[in-house]
């Protein structure tokens, strides 16, 4: 899969292609929807895929400060796409210029003077355009105008719930990420470099793995999981801590996973952490045996739940 960042990275002669646009964070069930029907109409024309999206999220430039929790990072986003077949992943700079582009200029000047769309797949929810001016029908009527089909997806639904990144951001701020996961298609996974912490875990007979995450990552609630942590290639069973340590007064929010079976220095690597069952709240301790206790507990139920 080729990856652009900028629309002038888009190669000199480029043809033309079947494009689907959208934040596309998580690349959930629905996006997965979407972009896999992009990708067949290409293969059905002979024409190539592209996925376009935006980075920072557009919200924090239009808001700021209003940037939604993250479910998936950028480079993580186009590993997840290429997956699904895409020939090219086209990431915009979403600056105030792009912001003020009207539909009729967002429609030219991206789907048309660079893409070269034959058809765009959009859900029929999309929207774009200065102020989100622009929605199917608009996009629709400037197909016509400008050459390109149009083809609009009903989001996916399950027992009467929309897939969608808000639905899943609120699942894994609740901690449920068995739903999160069932709407993602995969558990939630959250990337980050491993640093030093307070060597408490490995005081306590449970030596942990710090994991400093992204800035606007979606941590689950505050709480023990069993999960995997991954560490070049490997998925290795971990029961996984989010929270602020209560036991110990602690006030900084923290990720720590203890690694099942394996002892090795994890420092400096970069590493993520897949959220598969939610075990248990945060619970402070009175005493340090206690909550020792609870660990074993917790390692011995991670340990079930993986198998």
């Amino acid at each position: 899969m080729q990856r652009w960042r900028g629309l002038e990275a888009v190669p000199t002669g480029w043809g033309r292609s079947v494009v689907t646009v959208g934040v596309f964070d998580g690349v959930h069930r629905g996006h997965q929807q979407l972009i896999g029907r992009a990708v067949a109409r290409g293969r059905e024309r002979g024409l190539p895929s592209v996925v376009v999206t935006f980075d920072p999220h557009p919200a924090e430039l239009v808001r700021p400060g209003s940037h939604p929790a993250r479910l998936t990072s950028l480079s993580r986003r186009a590993d997840l796409v290429a997956e699904l077949g895409v020939d090219a992943f086209c990431v915009l700079p979403f600056t105030a210029e792009l912001s003020r582009m009207d539909p009729a200029e967002f429609a030219h000047e991206v789907l048309v003077d660079r893409l070269h769309a034959a058809t765009v797949v959009v859900g029929d929810n999309f929207r774009f355009g200065h102020r989100a001016a622009g929605d199917l029908k608009t996009l629709t009527k400037l197909g016509e105008r400008f050459g390109f089909a149009v083809e609009g997806l009903e989001l996916i639904t399950d027992d009467g719930v929309t897939f969608s990144s808000t639905y899943i951001r609120a699942c894994i701020d609740a901690g449920d990420v068995a739903v999160a996961a069932a709407a993602l298609g995969r558990p939630h996974r959250i990337d980050g470099v491993v640093v030093h912490g307070d060597r408490r875990g490995r005081e306590l007979g449970f030596p942990t793995a710090n994991v400093a995450c992204a800035p606007f990552s979606a941590l689950p609630a505050d709480g023990v999981y069993a999960g995997r942590f991954v560490h070049s290639g490997r998925l290795l069973p971990a029961a996984i801590s989010v929270g602020t340590n209560p036991t110990f007064s602690g006030r900084e929010r923290t990720v720590e996973a203890y690694v099942l079976d394996v002892d090795e220095d994890f420092y400096g690597h970069e590493v993520s952490v897949d959220f598969e069952h939610r075990l248990r709240g945060q619970e402070r301790y009175d005493d340090i045996e206690a909550l020792i206790e609870q660990m074993h507990r917790d390692v011995a139920r991670t340990r079930e739940l993986l198998g």
